[in-house]
């Protein structure tokens, strides 16, 4: 089927396209990307949604308002070397009445004849609903460029964890293209995210060892205080310390909020409305989706006007003036990897290596206007990481991986 070409209006170059060194599929408003400029890593985020596209050109990140399979768009970034990609996940959910096992069980077929080299083309153009097809777009990226001879160097993919078998799908193809490969969930919270997400997240290096990112901080449990814990790692960061505004952003259209509230979650427990989460300005907030608009904020009786968008972003490891544009801001908030483990994720991806707290933590707190996102600010703190401790030789690694779909499927 023909495809859109790609919306100049809609579409920023942060650098030249030769420069780029990171494509971002399915880029959003700019999770992953963000945490790119932190790190000083040229990029550019293919994204068809025109409200994200928004976003982001309002940011100033490298934009194409494109769709993923506009044919020549790898051609347009000869000198990429890390591909990324969050790709819609709805429809292989295992969530719901079967529909989502379906789907799942047609990926993890389409990814083994992919990778056998036949053309699905044309099926994934009749499925009842194309996102499901869209998971297959890193892997078909990933072997064109091989086919022309420049193979990414790098590959970071994510999702929910659900999505987790389609990674490890992509795993064992990547093994036998000279990729070392790692797949597991970061569990948000403790890498400094004043939330609680979990995320399935696929890391591959070719020709060296792939690095996982290392926790920070400490789990969180409902039944704990945030001091409590090992000691090794810090302490959970909160929404209330999210949410209080730095002196520079005093002057910003926003309510104050108190020290003390409590956060009344839109979700009943089993369907339940009486059973709503609840969580305390002391804890990290609950996951942050495109519906935290309905969640009520209270002190007491009292309820107080509700999230911003920008408090919601703030939630997500956003500046808080980061520039959110176009219309259904919250659902771009709710689709975002929040940057701040974007940015632990990326750097062991890339560098083997782990960001400063300190110089991180200062680049999430700080004005996105005023610094413009703080290109480079972290690249010369990164620090040292251990080797993993599960690297065995490449040539190995295919012998001990398998896919049991019984498993997946049960």
């Amino acid at each position: 089927m023909p495809f859109d070409p790609v919306d100049d209006d809609l579409s920023f170059d942060a650098v030249a396209p030769s420069e780029v060194e990171m494509i971002d599929l399915f880029a959003g408003p700019g999770g992953l990307d963000v945490a790119a400029r932190w790190l000083g890593i040229p990029a550019v985020g293919i994204e068809f949604d025109a409200d994200a596209c928004m976003t982001r050109v309002a940011a100033e990140l490298g934009t194409r308002k494109a769709d993923v399979r506009l044919p020549g768009l790898l051609d347009e970034f000869p000198n990429a070397t890390i591909l990324a990609g969050g790709p819609p996940c709805q429809t292989y959910s295992v969530a719901g009445a079967g529909a989502g096992r379906k789907a799942l069980t047609q990926v993890l077929g389409f990814v083994e004849r992919i990778a056998n080299g036949e053309d699905v083309t044309e099926e994934l153009e009749k499925l009842d609903d194309v996102r499901t097809g869209l998971v297959l777009q890193p892997l078909l990226w990933t072997l064109a460029a091989l086919n022309l001879g420049r193979p990414f160097e790098t590959i970071v993919l994510e999702q929910v964890p659900t999505v987790k078998p389609v990674w490890d799908a992509y795993k064992r193809v990547l093994l036998k293209h000279g990729y070392d490969a790692v797949v597991d969930l970061v569990h948000t919270e403790q890498f400094g995210v004043p939330q609680t997400r979990r995320r399935a997240i696929l890391i591959a290096c070719r020709n060296r060892d792939a690095q996982f990112p290392r926790q920070t901080h400490r789990p969180y449990y409902k039944s704990r205080t945030r001091s409590e814990g090992d000691t090794k790692w810090l302490e959970w960061n909160t929404m209330g310390e999210a949410l209080a505004r730095p002196e520079w952003a005093k002057d910003l259209d926003l309510p104050d909020r108190p020290l003390t509230f409590e956060v009344v979650s839109n979700y009943g427990t089993g369907g339940n409305p009486k059973l709503r989460g609840r969580r305390k300005s002391t804890e990290p907030s609950a996951t942050i989706t495109g519906k935290v608009r309905r969640n009520k904020i209270v002190v007491g009786k009292d309820e107080l006007e509700r999230l911003y968008p920008q408090e919601a972003g703030r939630l997500q490891t956003f500046p808080l003036d980061y520039p959110w544009s176009g219309s259904d801001q919250y659902q771009q908030v709710g689709n975002a990897i929040p940057p701040r483990v974007g940015a632990h994720i990326l750097a062991a991806a890339v560098f083997s290596k782990k960001p400063n707290e300190a110089a991180l933590s200062q680049a999430v707190g700080d004005s996105w206007e005023r610094t413009k996102g703080g290109e480079g600010r972290l690249r010369s703190t990164l620090e040292v990481m251990p080797q993993r401790a599960d690297v065995v030789e490449l040539g190995h690694q295919s012998e001990l991986f398998t896919v049991n779909l019984d498993e997946v499927l049960a």
